[in-house]
């Protein structure tokens, strides 16, 4: 069995999942797993299949394909594989007011410290008191091998009271 992951972003309208669904089923793929949104009218999603090998290049076809419905797709063989389990889960939960540069600040930290992101979502909401415009982040992390949870809280404090954030991080 072949691993492929597609990225999708085209207009965001009824039928853009059926789409992708119906070339998938119609050669033979399972579905692993998605995550799809609507952002700013667009439709952004992020699929994992499996393919048998006889059928690889077929999907990839027929994937590609839907670009006349208006999708950009782009098709990748998965090489990685499963997560790297010397690596130790984590989630993390950054809340503050909303400002530029704090996905950046986050991540430098992160990659500095050559944390992986495994998901990373992030909204701008409205603070139920005050009404003022919030940033909430949440993100799945896994820690390098010697790495611990308490080095990666030290590193954030370092910049959590310059961004005027909270950050919290929590095993999972």
């Amino acid at each position: 069995m072949a691993s492929l992951v597609m990225t999708i972003l085209g207009e965001d309208r009824p039928g853009v999942v059926e789409f992708v669904a119906k070339a998938v089923s119609d050669h033979g793929a399972n579905w692993l797993e998605s995550r799809m949104a609507h952002l700013a009218g667009q439709f952004a999603g992020i699929v994992h299949v499996e393919v048998a090998e006889d059928q690889l290049q077929t999907l990839v076809d027929a994937l590609r394909s839907l670009e006349q419905n208006g999708l950009q797709i782009i098709v990748q063989a998965d090489a990685a594989g499963a997560a790297d389990s010397s690596f130790a889960p984590l989630n993390m939960e950054v809340v503050g007011g909303d400002r530029p540069g704090i996905v950046r600040e986050v991540s430098h930290v992160l990659a500095s410290h050559e944390v992986n992101v495994e998901e990373f979502q992030t909204e701008c909401i409205t603070a139920p008191m005050s009404g003022d415009r919030l940033f909430r982040a949440t993100a799945r992390l896994r820690l390098p091998a010697g790495f611990t949870i308490e080095a990666l809280q030290a590193a954030l404090e370092g910049i959590a009271s310059d961004l005027m954030v909270d950050i919290q991080l929590r095993q999972s």
